[in-house]
């Protein structure tokens, strides 16, 4: 399990995602701790997590502006 701390990046923290999701391994486990604005980005990221063939096992506010998802890689 890896955790990613992505909040120094704001709204623009897709791309390092991404990157971070194509170099993981099959069946590892990521956290990934990002900062949201409004909610559109929830909906993005769990988008973006089921079209790359991985699995979100949880997705939940931590406080007033971070947001933290779990992501099981699948088959890259």
């Amino acid at each position: 399990m890896v955790r990613y701390d992505l909040r120094h990046l704001k709204a623009d923290f897709y791309d390092r995602m991404q990157e971070i999701l194509k170099t993981s391994h099959y069946n590892d486990v990521v956290i990934f701790l990002f900062e949201i604005g409004d909610f559109s980005p929830i909906q993005r990221t769990a988008d973006m997590v089921r079209e790359a063939g991985h699995e979100l096992m949880n997705s939940l506010k931590f406080n007033e502006v971070d947001w933290t998802i779990v992501v099981k890689i699948g088959k890259l």
